[in-house]
């Protein structure tokens, strides 16, 4: 799986390479376009969770081609942003460093500030699941007070 987010150097995206937990392998590379195909350069590393992962920061709007080394095996990425033929007979990974644009989310409502407030008031928490609706969670005590008043 790929993950893209902004990069600390201007003009670049930042890259995470990931593999799952259940890969069971002694070591991982990745390589590609970035690298010059070297294939012993870039080590993912094994997290707590047993998660494969490496970050790189590749400038931005450029497309590159990309494999992993599993243990000495070359392994295409199914997550990737695309797929190509590669002059071997299998395919390449491809990633293109961009970063996708965030979801807009609306602005509330001004029925929806007041159903806020009103919430809040009651000793409720507010919880915005989806941008058109307000959905409240009261504390018991809250819920005890408001029947004690109506």
């Amino acid at each position: 799986m790929i993950k893209k987010g902004n990069s600390p150097i201007p003009g670049h995206v930042r890259v995470v390479f990931e593999l799952p937990s259940c890969i069971w392998a002694d070591r991982i590379f990745l390589c590609g376009d970035f690298n010059n195909w070297r294939d012993s350069e870039i080590q993912l590393q094994q997290d707590r969770n047993g998660v494969w992962r490496t970050v790189l920061d590749l400038p931005l709007g450029k497309r590159y081609e990309f494999r992993y080394v599993i243990d000495g095996e070359w392994r295409t990425d199914s997550h990737a942003d695309g797929q190509t033929d590669n002059s071997f007979g299998t395919q390449n990974s491809v990633v293109v460093a961009q970063v996708e644009q965030t979801e807009h989310i609306a602005p509330l409502r001004t029925g929806q500030v007041r159903e806020r407030q009103v919430a809040r008031s009651r000793g409720a928490t507010v919880a915005r699941p989806h941008p058109d609706r307000v959905t409240t969670h009261e504390t018991p005590s809250a819920q005890n007070t408001r029947t004690k008043t109506s």
